[in-house]
């Protein structure tokens, strides 16, 4: 699956807002990945950090900052569609 990201937005403290370059919107929950990537849970406490996120350079992801990232995949295919 090739997939982009327009945009991303936080739509609460751990709500993620997605749309993708072909039109789809997506909500995703981080909070899933606290037991895969426990280093996620900082952004539930950092809620400046949080609403930091923005989309990397040619929509492959979306970053709050070196350590952490996601890829598109893990939003598209967790996400859930609006």
């Amino acid at each position: 699956m090739i997939c982009t990201i327009q945009s991303v937005e936080p739509i609460n403290d751990t709500v993620l807002s997605v749309l993708f370059m072909n039109g789809v919107k997506k909500t995703y929950d981080i909070r899933h990945l606290y037991n895969k990537l426990p280093q996620f849970r900082q952004l539930e406490d950092d809620h400046d950090l949080f609403k930091s996120v923005k989309t990397d350079a040619g929509g492959y992801g979306i970053s709050w900052n070196d350590e952490l990232d996601l890829a598109c995949e893990e939003l598209w295919c967790n996400g859930t569609e609006c």
